[in-house]
């Protein structure tokens, strides 16, 4: 007989909240109020949705199966909080750019895979796509703000990307680079920054199962202002981490300088692990509030997958001490 033991972070399916229901319940409301006037004012609507369509092709792959194996243990974030309350400094240091944000053209969308690779390819993200097998994943997210959310991801796993680009056993890293055009993202214009936006995670936590890239948000394409079309989502890190509107994936046997490691060492490091135990420089990391409420709850450590990625880390303690977000 085959026993199957859960994961620590497994929850019964029951206590996911999922976002659809409450969703097609509007959908369906809404759709009865409005069916006599979207016929009436079809030939008008056409042009826009062949314009709509012709922006983002992928539509038609959205909602997917969702990976029962990664739940949680509360309910979904609004999806309107998570699609208005971004970070994303390309498009400016606030949270208020989800309109600036629609700026950003999505098609066409070229990725490179380069680096210590078998080959050196450039892919349409189109093509990338199909050439995976997509899911959606419940995670929770935490930002180094102090604030947090739960999201229903859709994407595939990293570990998919690492194996489709054939690193050779030399690679110990994997750098990831998001899009400049200033012209398009008017945060660029900032001197200041080191742009583009850079990340990286080791070979190890790039092939981990929880290591995702994210390509839909709520059963839909992902929106332009979450990261859309590509980004990385490594639920046990801070949000910083998860660079946005990935174009080039390298792989390297150098520690890439990230963004924010480079603006701020002390602050915002390589390892960027959720850790309750040691504060920033300027606040608390104890608790945090999630969106759409006004209570803090205790944060957990590395965000609640510590079975999960903890083996990741022996041996830093040493050099990092507990500080394994630096």
């Amino acid at each position: 007989m085959l026993v199957r033991i859960k994961r620590g972070w497994e929850m019964p399916e029951r206590l996911a909240t999922p976002e659809s229901v409450n969703a097609d319940r509007r959908r369906l409301v809404q759709a009865m109020a409005l069916a006599p006037l979207l016929a009436a004012a079809g030939p008008l609507l056409r042009p826009a949705r062949a314009a709509a369509e012709e922006a983002d092709p992928s539509r038609l792959l959205y909602p997917v199966k969702r990976n029962d194996a990664f739940a949680l243990d509360r309910p979904l974030t609004d999806e309107q909080l998570v699609t208005t309350y971004n970070n994303f400094y390309e498009f400016g240091s606030h949270k208020r750019i989800s309109q600036i944000a629609q700026r950003l053209p999505i098609r066409p969308w070229t990725v490179r895979i380069d680096g210590m690779v078998e080959q050196e390819r450039e892919i349409g993200v189109d093509d990338l796509l199909k050439a995976m097998s997509l899911e959606e994943r419940l995670y929770r997210h935490r930002c180094v703000e102090a604030w947090s959310m739960a999201v229903p991801w859709s994407g595939f796993p990293l570990k998919a990307l690492v194996e489709f680009a054939q690193p050779s056993a030399g690679a110990k890293y994997l750098k990831m680079t998001s899009f400049q055009d200033e012209d398009v993202a008017p945060g660029q214009k900032a001197v200041w920054y080191p742009w583009p936006y850079v990340e990286g995670l080791t070979i190890e936590e790039a092939t981990n199962e929880l290591a995702f890239i994210g390509t839909g948000l709520y059963g839909k394409p992902m929106p332009k202002q979450n990261g859309a079309p590509l980004r990385l989502v490594t639920p046990w890190k801070y949000g910083f981490k998860s660079v946005k509107s990935v174009v080039a994936f390298t792989f390297t046997d150098e520690m890439p300088k990230t963004f924010w490691w480079e603006i701020a060492p002390d602050e915002y490091g390589f390892w960027a692990n959720v850790n309750p135990k040691v504060d920033h420089p300027r606040w608390s990391q104890a608790s945090e509030r999630p969106l759409g409420s006004d209570e803090r709850v205790p944060t957990l450590p590395f965000n609640g997958y510590e079975a999960q990625v903890a083996h990741l880390y022996k041996g830093l303690e040493a050099s990092e001490g507990d500080r394994l977000y630096r």
